[in-house]
């Protein structure tokens, strides 16, 4: 019988780190957007904090990933595999494509300040 092997957390944070850097995201942002520290998130990337499966969902939907992503092997021996399919809406993986643009800190800022506004005018309607 073959043995299956168990994705560690620090396989999930060597995947999370390599998408993030990809994307031209910075921990702090991707901190902010899960609302966590920084340091949380050095904690998921080195593997040293496991990920409940509430933040692995929420990891891949900030990194447009679908959840199955962190649990694939790197060796491409899958004799059946679905087809990709980007995990966010179009609008957002637009979005998302965009801020990964931006490189002063402050206009993300700027950017993430103008959609908290946004979703909280979005709430009360």
């Amino acid at each position: 019988m073959q043995e299956k092997k168990i994705v560690t957390s620090k396989e999930i944070g060597i995947k999370i780190k390599k998408r993030r850097i990809k994307l031209g995201i910075t921990q702090e942002q991707l901190a902010e957007t899960l609302d966590v520290t920084y340091q949380q998130v050095q904690r998921y990337e080195n593997g040293s904090n496991r990920l409940n499966v509430e933040n692995i969902q929420l990891i891949a939907g900030v990194l447009s990933l679908p959840v199955s992503h962190f649990f694939e092997s790197d060796e491409k021996v899958m004799i059946v595999r679905e087809e990709a399919s980007p995990y966010l809406p179009a609008q957002e993986s637009k979005l998302m494509r965009y801020f990964g643009k931006i490189g002063s800190n402050r206009s993300r800022s700027l950017v993430i300040q103008v959609a908290q506004l946004a979703a909280k005018t979005t709430e009360k309607e």
